[in-house]
Parts: C-alpha cells; structure tokens; sequence
C-alpha cells in the first residue's frame, strides 16, 4: 500500500524484496528507510528530498543475526545496532563488531538504528564499518534480476555512496570463520566516548603463528572518504614479531597513509596524531597488553 504523505512525498511498507524492488525501479526519487536514524535526519536537514520512502521494516528475514557454519555469522541488515551490541552469538565470536555497537549512538538510537542503515548511510566515521571490514565481510545485494556478493572494503565508493543501484538492497552482512590464531580489537577516539560521531575510529585483526604477526589488516574510520584499510602499515608488520619498536614504526605508516580533512571534531593534523596513537593501542588491546607508547 502506497500513502501519500504530501504532494511531495509517498510512503510505502513492501512486505517482499519484489515489492520494494517495484517501487525502486519505478520512481528515481525512492529512497529506502529502516531505521531512520540517518535518513529522517537528513530530511529535516533539508540535505536530501525523496519523492517515496520505502519503509522495508516490514520484509520479513532480514534482522536475525544466525551463526554459520565453520564458525561465522550471519547479520541481517534490519538487525538493529543494540541488538548486535546484546548478542550473545556476537559478542562470543566477534567481540569487536559487539563493542562498536556499543558505541554508537545513544541507547534509543541504538535500538533502532540498522547495522544496514549504518553502512549504507556510507559515512566516513561509521562505527561498524572498521570492524567489520578488518574481519573480510561481505555484503549481500539483491536487485530484481540478480543476487551478488561484493567485499565489504569494495562496498563504499564515496562519502553518502556505495555499489548498490537505485533498485537494488543491502539483505546481509556474512562474517566468515575467523582464521586460526586471530586477534582483533576496536577502538573509537571523539569528545565522548559513546553517543558522539567518531574522530577516528579503527580495527585491526592480526594472525599470529608464534610471535609473529603473519597477517594484519588495519582499518581506519573518518580520515579518509571512505573507511579505508592501511595497506602499507599491514605490509610493515607481516612477518615480524609483535613488538613496541615495531608497532611504532606500523603506527607511523598508518597516519602518513590516511588521507583526513580537518572539520569541527579535529584538524588533520590531529587525526593523524590520533591514528598514530590508536594503531598501537589496538595491537596491545588485541593481544592483551599495551605497548609503550
């Protein structure tokens, strides 16, 4: 059913991916809403005006959060932001994506903001993009004719944009199985430490064989256009023992690496300072101990 809220704007509540798809593909103004918690803020804001808002709470499949075999997990992109922090699956199997729930926001946003809507919303600063990335997600798309599965590093393209077409939906998030001996930790630098957009944030998840590092990858929140992963400060550690000397040198290429803008919540500079500082955090929270710093 289609209501119109106004000469300008309808609402619709699809119960089927086949119906919103309709909506979608028939009007270039549709905009599709879960949450909320982005979208109606912008509206008011006056930074986007659709014609249709397609309400896809009402589809059914879409909010569990299910394990999966060989240990991963699935999150369906309707599950709210608290349910994801409360998850007694999450927060067993992948700590870090519980703790940046809990980040984010205030309790009521949290309760209804969508781990879909967060990413989708393609912020530079989301909280679960960090994590999510450094654990290798991937994305589920569906679209009228065609179902694919796209990276999660690969889904944001732009600040407000990602792969998805006009008609297509973001269905889930699948975490594979961590790979054996991982470590992985998130951290999130604002004014506050809940409830406020992120300054910086970042994950890293590191394989270990011993004591040294075989694998790593980094991943930096709101200092680049788009969360992004420090390829070259991953490449500084591969191989070499978890050291302070050595996790100095990698948080040091992470901050020459991003790219920040200066803003009302810190100048580059400062964000630069602040990768610096986070990068090496994270490596003494994930493998239980701080390096001097």
């Amino acid at each position: 059913m289609v209501i119109a809220l106004s000469h300008e704007l309808q609402y619709s509540e699809p119960s089927t991916l086949q119906q919103a798809f309709s909506i979608l593909t028939k009007d270039k103004g549709a905009k599709i809403l879960a949450g909320g918690t982005d979208v109606i803020v912008s509206m008011r804001e006056g930074k986007i005006a659709p014609s249709h808002l397609v309400n896809i709470k009402r589809i059914s499949g879409l909010e569990g959060i299910d394990p999966r075999r060989g240990g991963g997990l699935s999150i369906g992109a309707l599950a709210t932001i608290g349910s994801v922090e409360t998850s007694a699956i999450v927060r067993k199997a992948f700590p870090m994506v519980s703790e940046a729930a809990h980040q984010l926001g205030s309790l009521p946003v949290r309760n209804r903001a969508t781990v879909g809507g967060n990413l989708c919303n393609s912020s530079p600063s989301a909280d679960m993009a960090p994590p999510l990335i450094a654990l290798r997600a991937i994305a589920k798309v569906y679209g009228p004719k065609a179902k694919r599965s796209v990276n999660l590093e690969d889904f944001f393209t732009a600040p407000g944009k990602t792969v998805l077409s006009k008609s297509e939906v973001l269905t889930h998030i699948l975490i594979p199985p961590p790979p054996k001996d991982s470590l992985s930790a998130f951290l999130k630098h604002g004014p506050r430490q809940c409830m406020d957009i992120a300054t910086v944030n970042a994950a890293v998840m590191v394989v270990m064989k011993g004591k040294l590092c075989v694998d790593a990858r980094i991943v930096l929140g709101a200092v680049a256009p788009i969360p992004m992963r420090a390829k070259r400060a991953e490449s500084e550690i591969r191989g070499k023992p978890v050291e302070d000397e050595v996790v100095r040198r990698v948080a040091e290429v992470a901050a020459r690496e991003c790219v920040p803008i200066s803003d009302v919540r810190g100048s580059a500079d400062y964000r630069r300072e602040v990768v610096n500082v986070l990068v090496k955090r994270l490596f003494g929270k994930a493998l239980g101990r701080k390096p001097s710093e």
